[in-house]
């Protein structure tokens, strides 16, 4: 089985993914799982002889081990935004999330605003009892739930099916007032206040923000700056959809495997290369990019297949040259497919 289709197919957000980067087993690669390698590169590689360092080794990040290096990495999911109403301010997260990338999911009683979730464009229309549509989306450590329902009966009976589930955030629309009747009800019902303390409301960053749009765009970032504390890893929709691809020619994949300062991207971000210099995903613009796209279109005309490692070095004065507006230092990992 090819490595992403095997990634595809994982279905352990707590694997391994291994990614040997030089030494004599340059380019081996593997998933484990529990302990156990469910898909190697090499049959009696790197890994094999390796596992217990592997497993107790840190994440997102190089690793020196028996002085071969190797980035090892979680698979994660693709983030998905679970919208639990489809009022005015939903139908703006919509748009917000799909531009995001995020699987936006919107869930509804009503038909009229069921249909304006589909015609707003979100992946999924759950068109049921909150109740009912919450128990099709399983949850775990890449879903992100807002509660933007129209009444407060209707706001419990999502709380309590979603309290129950894996997630990464889960966020209520409300007044402060509506919020502190929910936590006492939680608290007298025996919640533990560690979980009620965990529930993002009133949601949103508190930007003054009054129209939809603006509602919106404070529950957003709210969510981005809780999924980027997570630092999870993820293939990004378009770059495995592109590496999935059985009749494409060869190309380039470039991932961020170290970073220090304040580069734009974190670890595991990636970006694909393709013969004609067009590229899918982003590391980060500017001479970052540049670099990168460059030597990867000399791998993609010649023999070279990595994986290659290429630093670069964006300090204050380097980005304000590019006109970048962070700095930083990344490690790229270059590899053809």
């Amino acid at each position: 089985m090819d490595f992403y289709k095997a990634i595809q197919e994982n279905k352990d957000p707590g694997a391994l993914i291994v990614h040997v980067i030089d030494g004599d087993h340059a380019g081996e690669k593997a998933i484990v799982s529990d302990g156990e390698i469910i898909y190697s590169s090499c049959e009696e590689g790197f890994v094999s002889e390796h596992v217990a360092e592997l497993c107790n080794a840190a994440k997102s990040k190089i690793t020196e081990i028996d002085r071969t290096k190797v980035y090892i990495e979680s698979p994660g999911s693709e983030n998905k935004l679970v919208i639990c109403g489809a009022g005015h301010i939903s139908m703006a997260m919509v748009d917000m999330g799909r531009m995001l990338g995020f699987e936006v999911i919107v869930a509804d009683d009503r038909l009229q605003f069921v249909n304006n979730a589909i015609a707003r464009g979100a992946d999924k229309v759950l068109f049921n009892e909150f109740e009912a549509a919450l128990s099709e989306v399983a949850g775990d450590e890449d879903t992100y739930f807002v509660i933007a329902t129209r009444g407060h009966r209707y706001d419990r009976e999502c709380l309590n099916a979603i309290v129950k589930k894996r997630h990464a955030y889960i966020g209520l629309l409300g007044s402060k007032r509506r919020v502190a009747i929910i936590k006492k009800e939680l608290a007298d019902e025996g919640v533990s206040e560690d979980i009620i303390e965990s529930l993002y409301m009133p949601i949103g960053l508190k930007i003054g923000a009054e129209t939809p749009e603006e509602i919106a765009v404070a529950v957003m970032a709210e969510i981005i700056e809780v999924k980027s504390r997570r630092n999870a890893g993820c293939f990004e929709k378009d770059v495995m959809a592109e590496l999935l691809k059985e009749d494409r020619d060869e190309i380039v994949l470039s991932t961020i495997v170290n970073k220090k300062g304040s580069a734009p991207r974190e670890t595991g971000t990636r970006m694909i290369v393709k013969k004609d210099g067009s590229i899918i995903g982003t590391i980060g613009g500017g001479c970052i990019e540049g670099g990168v796209i460059a030597k990867s279109r000399r791998m993609l005309t010649g023999s070279e297949s990595g994986p290659v490692l290429m630093d670069v070095d964006v300090t204050t004065e380097a980005a304000e040259d590019e006109g970048m507006v962070c700095g930083g230092k990344v490690t790229i990992m270059l590899e053809k497919v």
